[in-house]
């Protein structure tokens, strides 16, 4: 059976966020910071879109109790809370029948244990929605992919041919795997994400479809920074490809942040881990010394997307633990 991933872009019933686990941070005395970070990601959300928060049985907290006036709550147990890359990732079949892949997760080739809960996950919200599941013999996160909806996927080498995924697999059989179930016709493979990315290069961290045709990537300009080789690379794959239409993608950039630091580890700080919502754009913002690059990327998300408010949230909170905005966000197409 065929499928197809839409764009993300396209009209969600809802959007997915699982609420943080204290014992699965990597600096859980920020937990309360941390809590407040997904909080104000939610309450964002709602202003587009419903949104449900997968908590875990009997959970309680002031901001559960909050969140109940504008998002709903549903007991799915869990580990982690990355649904990005646990979660489902929805399809429509060939006759148009909202469809749930469920592929293997490993936590990032066994970063972080346990993760039994965590790949349980998507299946379990597929169940409670009553949306068929496609199990996929497959370790893959959703953040390692971007599709335009057209036949068209972006991703990393880094990260899908590593071999804390799949190391049994060469290309041409993870390819074999993906293309149907997404409804892709050609992979753009990026040779890298951002340097220091513990995701081993998620490409939502590095460049996006901003429809059919159009990639969004962020750039570095300073040369002594390892992303500047990455990013160069990055580019000269993307002027030199066509996507499954034949096209040679626009290309939009977005600047690179000032390199930052949190006890002693350099931050993945990244405009394009922004989120689709319903009439908006969701965009992690980092402050102080990014305020110049935080308020460039707001003006080129305006000019790209004319027909989408641009709603900004401190990312500062989220990325510490690693991630951002895309990351904890799963789409719900419309059935």
């Amino acid at each position: 059976m065929s499928f197809l991933m839409p764009g993300e872009w396209k009209k969600h019933e809802r959007t997915f966020i699982e609420w943080p686990v204290k014992a699965s941070l990597v600096h859980q005395e920020n937990y309360e910071e941390v809590l407040y970070g997904y909080k104000e990601v939610i309450k964002a959300i709602s202003e587009f879109e419903p949104v449900t928060v997968i908590i875990n049985e009997g959970e309680e907290h002031p901001y559960l109790t909050e969140m109940k006036e504008y998002a709903n709550l549903l007991e799915i147990p869990h580990n982690d809370a990355w649904c990005r890359d646990n979660g489902p990732t929805f399809v429509y079949s060939g006759e148009g029948t909202l469809t749930a892949l469920n592929w293997k997760f490993n936590a990032w080739g066994e970063k972080y244990k346990p993760y039994d809960l965590d790949d349980k996950v998507a299946a379990r919200i597929a169940e409670h929605y009553k949306v068929p599941v496609e199990d996929v013999e497959l370790v893959l996160e959703g953040g390692s992919i971007h599709s335009d909806g057209e036949g068209t996927l972006l991703t990393t080498e880094e990260c899908l041919l590593n071999k804390n995924r799949n190391p049994h697999l060469t290309r041409e059989e993870i390819e074999e795997i993906i293309k149907p179930r997404l409804g892709v016709k050609k992979i753009i493979w990026l040779k890298k994400g951002l340097f220091g990315d513990e995701t081993d290069g998620h490409v939502d961290n590095a460049a996006c479809f901003a429809i059919p045709g159009k990639v969004i990537i962020q750039v570095c300009e300073d040369r002594e920074d390892p992303n500047y080789l990455i990013n160069r690379e990055n580019l000269k794959i993307l002027k030199e490809e066509t996507d499954a239409l034949g096209r040679s993608p626009a290309i939009v950039k977005l600047p690179q942040p000032q390199v930052r630091y949190y006890k002693g580890e350099r931050l993945t700080l990244s405009y394009i881990n922004f989120y689709f919502v319903n009439g908006g754009i969701i965009l992690p913002v980092f402050g102080e010394d990014a305020a110049d690059t935080d308020k460039e990327a707001e003006r080129i998300l305006k000019e790209t997307f004319p027909d989408r408010r641009i709603r900004t949230v401190d990312g500062m909170p989220l990325i510490k633990e690693g991630g951002n905005v895309h990351c904890i966000t799963q789409q719900m197409p419309l059935k």
